[in-house]
């Protein structure tokens, strides 16, 4: 008895191992996630259009046919008929403000004014529902997009009385949509403690009118003057208050970039406590887009003694990558802030600020070299861009032995003919925003004149042509992170009334994806592990209503993002119409 028992038994466990061995087998040879049936554009070396794409955890397994990878389908893998469908790679937005994209959502949102009545009904509505001393602040105006004109103005800002006079008990600033200005009422330059004694700080201004009275307008530098005593407010609540709102900002901001197909972003500037926030963050999986962030440390001295501890590659399962500081040499064009070689056409003797000091900034490219930092400056204008530059070289010589840097300048907006080779020379890359060129559009040449304009302004294909990289961002929430909008803008230059904008310098439609994708994981030093669809790489992927480089030019503001997959995860989804 008991030996037919132990026959049986051994029989049962022999049966039970196969199936499960068998279980097993078929697990390891299906896809968690199959798509097929779509043009696949892989955007590698050979441009491959592939047809279908096999995904094995957070990596693309295979790409092919449709018919080879549905072989890899099993009974748990998840699939995607895309019905003829446009895939690329995710769109990886090289230049942003990764927790400003939110916050911008969580004030008053002033690029929906069409003019400077419209903002003071937004300010005084939000009074009447704050309590007197809380702070009201939004985020988007631009004076060069309002229609009328302010009345009076004094360089085309409005003066600071009406707002003041609607929101007598509430400190008020609203930050102009190139960041580089704000504009304040009474009440905040009262906490302040300015008056029309103080004077403007280096690389700053304070705007006043013909009596030399404070028109409530502060740009660059003259900005801190107020934003210390916003800080302060700020600071003053709990931990916990700080977390919650940095954790509802950061949310918000995941929904934006989700539902635009954006899986990666560079953040132009974080302190060290962010990113030891990021990396608790990153530690519990709570980072919903990958993060390449650069570090920006005003005191020189800080940022030598930390910065060796914050060399931080592909952290958390590739969410989280630290290895570049973020520096300003100027301001921006709107605010008149960008640095010019001649002045500005629209505001004689005037040609800019330079908000950080040459040898500052020197001592910038110092640590960045000797730490095997990239480094990363902010310039618009063309003596701004001209100086970054030159400081570059000096760096790139003085350090011979070092190779592959990839310093990067960020904006790149108005440049000298005669400094656009030496991107391609030097190996700079020019870290630009397409949208940004048809949103300006309107004002460039009542700033610069028409040959500045057409020689400098926005040169991609000047650029590409001598041999440089562009990687292509929104600097949101200057602009909206909407990455229909900023590719339309690269490939057309069409601005909102249908005007082209010198479009000898569009990019072609297989450039533009480049720039969203491959060359912003190149930008960050990641295009080993993503940028293109390729076996082993990460498996983000959007999926799109057109085909963006056959459709008709009129098609591609309508195009839907049909699909966002993170690591192999859908992460946004939008029902077909």
């Amino acid at each position: 008895m008991n030996s037919k028992f132990s026959k049986l038994s051994f029989l049962i466990i022999i049966i039970v191992s196969s199936l499960i061995i068998s279980s097993c087998g078929e697990q390891n040879a299906s896809a968690d996630l199959v798509l097929y049936n779509g043009k696949i554009v892989t955007l590698n070396d050979s441009d491959y259009v592939a047809e279908a794409i096999a995904v094995k955890n957070d990596t693309i397994w295979k790409i092919g046919t449709s018919e080879n990878i549905k072989q890899l389908i099993g009974k748990n893998t998840e699939k995607i008929n895309l019905k003829g469908k446009f895939v690329i790679p995710g769109f990886n937005d090289a230049h942003l403000h990764f927790e400003g994209v939110g916050q911008a959502k969580m004030k008053l949102e002033l690029q929906k004014a069409t003019n400077w009545n419209e903002i003071i009904l937004m300010v005084l509505e939000a009074s009447e529902k704050a309590k007197p001393g809380e702070w009201i602040l939004g985020r988007g105006w631009h004076q060069e997009k309002w229609d009328p004109n302010p009345d009076p103005n004094v360089e085309g800002y409005p003066i600071h009385e009406q707002l003041s006079r609607a929101t007598p008990y509430n400190p008020v600033m609203l930050t102009h949509a190139s960041g580089h200005a704000v504009f304040v009422n009474t009440k905040a330059m009262e906490l302040a403690g300015i008056d029309d004694s103080t004077k403007s700080p280096e690389g700053g201004k304070i705007v006043r009118d013909a009596d030399g009275k404070a028109t409530g307008v502060f740009e660059e530098n003259a900005e801190t003057l107020i934003t210390a005593k916003l800080n302060e407010y700020l600071n003053s609540r709990t931990p916990e208050a700080i977390k919650s709102d940095k954790l509802k900002a950061l949310k918000l901001g995941y929904e934006e970039f989700h539902k635009y197909g954006i899986t990666s972003v560079t953040d132009a500037g974080s302190t060290f406590d962010d990113i030891d926030f990021y990396k608790s963050l990153a530690d519990s999986s709570q980072l919903q887009v990958r993060l390449n962030t650069m570090l920006y440390i005003e005191d020189a001295k800080e940022l030598a003694e930390k910065i060796s501890g914050y060399k931080i590659y592909g952290y958390g399962n590739n969410f989280l990558s630290v290895h570049s500081i973020k520096k300003y040499i100027d301001g921006a064009l709107g605010s008149r802030g960008a640095l010019f070689m001649a002045d500005y056409s629209d505001l004689p003797g005037h040609r800019g600020q330079l908000v950080t000091p040459i040898s500052e900034m020197e001592k910038a490219a110092d640590i960045a070299i000797e730490n095997g930092f990239q480094l990363c400056t902010h310039a618009i204008g063309d003596k701004g861009n001209r100086e970054v530059l030159r400081i570059y070289k000096n760096a790139f010589d003085k350090h011979p032995d070092k190779t592959d840097l990839r310093w990067r300048v960020e904006h790149a907006q108005h440049l000298s003919v005669r400094d656009i080779p030496k991107f391609g020379e030097y190996g700079v890359i020019a870290s630009m925003q397409g949208i940004h060129c048809t949103s300006d559009a309107p004002y460039v040449i009542n700033r610069l004149g028409s040959y500045r304009a057409e020689k400098g302004a926005y040169v991609w294909r000047d650029l590409i042509d001598s041999g440089a990289i562009i990687c292509n961002g929104t600097d949101a929430p200057i602009e909206s992170v909407n990455t229909i909008n900023n590719f339309y803008a690269l490939v057309t230059r069409r601005t909102k009334d249908d005007r082209e904008f010198y479009p000898q310098q569009k990019m072609t439609r297989l450039e533009a994806l480049r720039a969203y994708t491959i060359n912003g994981a190149y930008a960050s030093f990641e295009e080993d592990i993503k940028g293109t669809l390729e076996a082993g790489k990460l498996a983000d992927i959007v999926v799109l209503s057109e085909d963006l480089l056959e459709c008709a030019d009129w098609r591609i503001p309508n195009t839907e993002i049909i699909y966002t997959i993170l690591g192999g995860k859908i992460v946004y989804k939008t029902e077909e119409k």
